[in-house]
C-alpha cells in the first residue's frame, strides 16, 4: 500500500508561534507599562505629601504685599491661604504662628499645626487696612464700658473680667482688661469655654494698630491668657519687623483676590 505521508510544503512547515514583530510589540508594550508604573508612583508620592501639607508649604520665599498704605514682605510658610501666597496689593492677608518660637510652618513644627488637640500652639493673624479710628484698647471707654453688666471681677494672670449685656450682640463673651503703667489698657475679647467644655484655638480675639493704617487682628486659645502681655509685644513686633518702606514694582501691582 503506497503510503499517505508526503513531506510537508514550505508554507505548511512549523513556525514560531510569535514572531519576530510580534515580540518586538510586545516589548515595547512591557516597557510602556513599566514607565507608566513609575509614573504612577512618582505622582502618588507627590500628592501623597500634598494631602500630608493639607495646604501648609515650608518655602520661605517671601512676597511684598500691599494692604492700604503699609508694604509687608511676608514669607509663604507664615500665609495660611494658598491663594494669598503672591505679591500684590491686597486687602487683607491671613497668617499662622507657632507659639512662642513666632515661626511659620516647617518640618520640625509640623505636628503643632495639624494637632488640633493643642489649640494653644498658634496664633492667628489678619492683617487689613483699618476701618475704625480706635483700636481694642482705644474702644473700651467710649464703647466696650457702656456695654459692661454687673459688677467686675478679678480674674487670673493679672486680668480683670467684665460681663456683658445680653442685649449687647456679644452672647457668651466676656471683656478681659489690665491697665499697665503708664501705658494703655489692654483689652481682649474673650469666649470663655464652658464647664466641660474644651478650649479652641481662637476663643479670644484683640486688635491693635501698627504701621500707618494696619489693623492687626490677632486670634489665641483662651489657653494662653497666661502669656498675654508676651503675646501682645510679640505680635506686635512680628508685624513690626515685616514692615517694608519700598513700593510695589508694576508688575506686582495687581490686586490679589479677596481671601476666603
Amino acid at each position: 500500500m503506497a503510503s499517505r505521508y508526503t513531506s510537508p510544503s514550505p508554507d505548511t512547515q512549523e513556525r514560531p508561534l510569535l514572531s519576530g514583530r510580534t515580540v518586538s510589540r510586545i516589548g515595547m508594550a512591557v516597557l510602556a507599562l513599566v514607565l507608566v508604573t513609575v509614573a504612577l508612583a512618582a505622582a502618588g508620592r507627590w500628592l501623597g505629601q500634598k494631602i500630608a501639607l493639607g495646604g501648609h508649604t515650608q518655602s520661605k520665599e517671601e512676597y511684598l504685599i500691599e494692604i492700604g498704605q503699609d508694604r509687608l514682605a511676608l514669607a509663604a510658610n507664615t500665609i495660611r491661604f494658598r491663594e494669598q501666597r503672591r505679591a500684590g496689593k491686597t486687602e487683607r492677608v491671613d497668617l499662622y504662628l507657632a507659639w512662642p518660637e513666632m515661626r511659620g510652618y516647617a518640618k520640625d513644627l509640623k505636628a503643632r499645626f495639624d494637632d488640633v488637640s493643642r489649640p494653644d500652639s498658634l496664633i492667628f493673624l489678619q492683617l487689613s487696612q483699618s476701618t475704625m479710628s480706635r483700636d481694642m484698647s482705644g474702644r473700651l471707654e467710649p464703647i466696650y464700658q457702656r456695654l459692661f453688666d454687673g459688677k467686675a471681677e478679678p480674674a487670673s494672670f493679672g486680668l480683670t473680667l467684665h460681663h456683658l449685656r445680653p442685649d449687647s450682640g456679644y452672647g457668651r463673651e466676656v471683656i478681659l482688661t489690665s491697665s499697665p503703667t503708664g501705658g494703655a489698657p489692654y483689652v481682649v475679647r474673650c469666649l470663655m469655654p464652658g464647664q466641660g467644655e474644651p478650649a479652641t484655638s481662637g476663643d479670644c480675639q484683640r486688635d491693635i494698630r501698627v504701621g500707618e493704617d494696619l489693623t492687626v487682628l490677632y486670634r489665641f486659645s483662651s489657653l494662653l491668657l497666661r502669656d498675654w502681655q508676651h503675646i501682645d509685644a510679640a505680635v506686635q513686633s512680628f508685624v513690626g519687623n515685616h514692615l517694608r518702606d519700598e513700593r510695589l514694582d508694576p508688575g506686582q501691582a495687581a490686586k490679589m483676590p479677596p481671601a476666603e
